[in-house]
């Protein structure tokens, strides 16, 4: 059993003021694995005022002194590599197919906040102005649970770059990888207060962070509810927001394309993180002259796929964060059958072989039109839906009709007709016959999908303001 105790404030592990225990569960048995006793708002407010005093000292670092803590990050963070993949599997339930990304992101997201930094100009010319970039503040970070480490590592890493201090806010459920990467980041022996790590609950210690006066800047990444009540809150104060929230990614396959290239792409792009994904591919959309035949593909690449024990090489997609969660996908399922679509593979229940973890059926939907609830929503699972296309012009006001706009995938033939109808998708990525990640490129969404951009130089701006001075 895992018994993690503290919270880390002010260069040090020390026992919070808040009292509640909460149980982590390993969600592939459904059994309970250890407890962390949470922060409240008291340990969110010494947080913050250890942020605040750290900040003059901090933000007037040389662009060097910048460079060589976020080394010492990196590397402490490699070294617990093994751990941090232990933990996600356990705690998680990632499978090998994930968990192996998971456990390097962290360390690789802060080595290209250092690229970034190496090139980012601080002073720029604006006719006969000189713009300097200016840290905001104390930042609160706010991280999820589908990627707890990686979120961390990044959102500080840019923070820090800036000239910004942090009080971080992880989720509850993933505290094994926040006690893991708290312990690299503090071998890292940055100045006290730079940065503060507090688990706790939203509506306490999310809540404090979101009103306090001394917080210039927010980052959080999450539900486009949360975020509406962050965005709320923090307009009290004209604190600075960037939101990454959620996404009902539309997948676009053209009629030209190559079958046999295109399925094994919406199938990865729809099942990632066990469909616990933002950016996740979760509407299929096919020309109506080759339905049957994509019905087909897609029916037999979905059954196909192992869904079980994360620690199996052959599982892809591993069992859902909680029973909370695993409601919640099962009853969508149901929805989607009681809408009248038609269900070509997977349903309600647990995959065969399976019996305690919160497992679920890789599912698959077909005569699915763009307002039924399963077209619409976040279900944030690996539930799928194919919806059909007349022409061009109706495949692109399909994609467009959502009220998210975080990621897109175009498959097709003319990567140039591709690229085409890529510019008129309305969403803050679009992929045209890859799946890969830049990291040097802005990442965030348009409409409900979010506010504000991460990653590359833009993740930096989004800590400062520019100043201007003249004469």
């Amino acid at each position: 059993m895992h018994h993690i105790e503290q919270v880390y404030i002010n260069g040090e592990f020390v026992t919070p003021h808040g009292t509640e225990r909460f149980d982590l569960y390993n969600p592939a048995t459904a059994r309970v694995i250890g407890q962390v006793r949470l922060a409240d708002a008291v340990d969110g407010e010494r947080a913050i005022a250890a942020a605040s005093a750290a900040f003059p000292a901090w933000s007037k670092t040389t662009k060097q002194v910048r460079i060589a803590a976020l080394q010492r990050m990196h590397a402490a963070v490699a070294a617990r590599h093994d751990d941090l993949l232990e933990a996600v599997v356990e705690e998680y339930g990632a499978p090998a197919s994930r968990s192996a990304w998971m456990a390097s992101y962290p360390a690789e997201v802060i080595a290209q906040a250092i690229v970034a930094l190496e090139a980012f100009e601080f002073t720029t010319v604006a006719g006969a102005a000189r713009v300097e970039m200016t840290p905001l503040g104390v930042a609160g970070l706010i991280t999820p649970w589908n990627s707890d480490a990686g979120f961390i590592c990044g959102k500080l890493a840019a923070a820090l770059a800036a000239g910004c201090t942090a009080v971080i806010k992880p989720s509850e459920m993933s505290a094994l990888q926040t006690q893991i990467v708290t312990e690299a980041l503090h071998a890292a022996d940055l100045p006290p207060g730079v940065f503060n790590i507090v688990t706790g609950r939203g509506d306490t210690v999310g809540e404090t962070i979101s009103r306090h006066p001394h917080v210039a800047k927010i980052s959080f990444t999450g539900s486009t509810r949360t975020g509406k009540a962050i965005l709320r809150k923090a307009a009290e104060n004209f604190t600075r927001v960037t939101l990454e929230l959620g996404g009902k990614s539309p997948t676009l396959i053209l009629d030209d394309v190559d079958i046999k290239q295109a399925i094994p792409l919406a199938v990865q792009a729809g099942l990632m993180n066990s469909g616990q994904a933002c950016v996740a591919g979760t509407r299929i959309l096919v020309p109506q002259s080759r339905k049957a035949e994509f019905e087909q593909a897609l029916a037999q690449a979905i059954a196909a796929v192992k869904s079980g024990d994360p620690r199996d090489a052959k599982t892809v997609v591993g069992p859902m964060v909680s029973e909370r969660q695993w409601q919640r996908v099962q009853g969508y399922i149901q929805k989607g059958l009681a809408e009248g679509a038609r269900m070509l593979a997977g349903g309600v229940g647990r995959p065969e072989g399976t019996r305690d973890g919160w497992f679920v059926r890789p599912t698959l939907f077909t005569d699915v039109h763009n307002q039924m609830a399963i077209a619409r929503d976040e279900i944030f699972g690996p539930v799928l839906c194919v919806i059909t296309y007349r022409d061009e012009a109706e495949a692109i006001a399909i994609a467009n009709d959502t009220d998210y706009g975080l990621s897109a995938l175009v498959l097709g033939g003319d990567s140039g007709r591709a690229r085409c109808v890529a510019q008129q998708i309305h969403a803050g990525r679009v992929l045209v016959n890859t799946l890969t990640h830049e990291p040097k490129a802005p990442f965030g969404g348009f409409k409900h999908s979010g506010v504000g951009r991460e990653m590359g130089a833009w993740g930096i701006s989004a800590f400062m303001e520019p100043k201007t001075i003249l004469g």
